[in-house]
């Protein structure tokens, strides 16, 4: 036994507990077969131990050890290839599928949460041999912390209004309050709508979430998320029954309509409201250069167009 020996077993283990903490399943059912769980916690181990085991490399001068650290990336890379492919090729039998942009969250979380475990051995590993080992528990329940934060995103409820609004149509056309759905021409599928479907409207609460709301992968997010939490009453075949979200474009607003078969408008806005805010439809084009120089606020745009679109209601 050596100097570093407890050092890189304290760091090991935290790092693989810092992993368990993170692989939790949820209402998304990923992952929830035992092989999934197994792959992810040995993908830990190893990222605990690389960030370990570094440490000690830099303090005995051995800097061309923290090369490996340069392996690991690219090895977590390829689980972030692994984690796409997968999921894409299950999506295609997925009832509402979830999209290629929600994958891709999906799977570069998988990636970064394995530099979150390198980070959490090397900060712990650290800590014990410059200090003692009560610092590097409390550096390690820091870490902790950040992690639980840095998992956390934004969702839906926090940048839209959801609002229930009854489907109705106007001859052939289905509508979720003023924006149209769809057209739907059969009597039969036009009751069966009216019967089990649900229409929600969010409305964006700035000029930047109008065109983040507009993305299709978050859309189809949104859907997906919908069905999984509270079935749909769809099956292959029947188009007239696929769950839509369609843009008013005027507004920005986005008219859901979906036919759970759990038809709890509290349930329901609760699930909208907890649906992930996809990072890569994330946009802010009032950042840009251009709306800058205009000197006006987008938001004075915002509540101008709100304005315009009330007076025509009531119109």
């Amino acid at each position: 036994m050596t100097e570093y020996t407890y050092p890189i077993i304290f760091g090991v283990i935290v790092g693989t507990l810092s992993r368990i903490l993170m692989l939790r399943t949820d209402y998304r059912q990923y992952p929830t077969y035992l092989h999934g769980r197994v792959i992810h916690i040995s993908l830990g181990f190893i990222a605990a131990a690389l960030g370990t085991v570094a440490v000690p490399a830099i303090m005995e001068k051995e800097f061309t050890a923290v090369t490996f650290l340069t392996i690991a990336a690219s090895q977590f890379r390829e689980v972030r290839n692994m984690e796409r492919n997968t999921l894409t090729e299950l999506d295609a039998f997925e009832m509402v599928p979830r999209g290629k942009t929600y994958i891709e969250g999906i799977a570069v979380a998988f990636e970064g949460r394995n530099y979150l475990v390198i980070l959490t051995s090397f900060m712990g590993t650290l800590a014990y041999l410059v200090f003692n080992i009560w610092i590097a528990v409390i550096v390690v329940i820091l870490c902790f912390i950040i992690i639980k934060k840095l998992m956390s995103g934004s969702n839906l409820k926090e940048i839209v209004h959801i609002e229930h609004c009854p489907i109705h149509f106007e001859g052939a056309g289905l509508y979720v309050d003023d924006i149209y759905i769809m057209n739907i021409g059969l009597p039969e599928r036009q009751q069966e709508i009216l019967k089990y479907g649900m229409g929600f409207v969010l409305t964006p609460k700035n000029f930047d979430i109008r065109t983040t709301i507009a993305n299709f992968g978050q859309r189809q997010a949104i859907l997906h998320d919908v069905s999984v939490s509270l079935g749909v009453f769809h099956d292959s075949g029947t188009p007239a029954l696929v769950p839509l979200i369609k843009r008013d474009l005027d507004t920005g607003r986005i008219g859901v309509f979906v036919l759970p078969q759990d038809r709890d408008i509290d349930k329901a806005i609760t699930t909208i409201g907890a649906v992930p805010v996809l990072e890569n439809a994330i946009r802010k084009p009032s950042e840009s250069k251009a709306s800058k120089k205009e000197g006006t606020p987008h938001a004075n745009r915002e509540s101008s167009s709100g304005r315009y679109h009330n007076e025509q209601s009531k119109d």
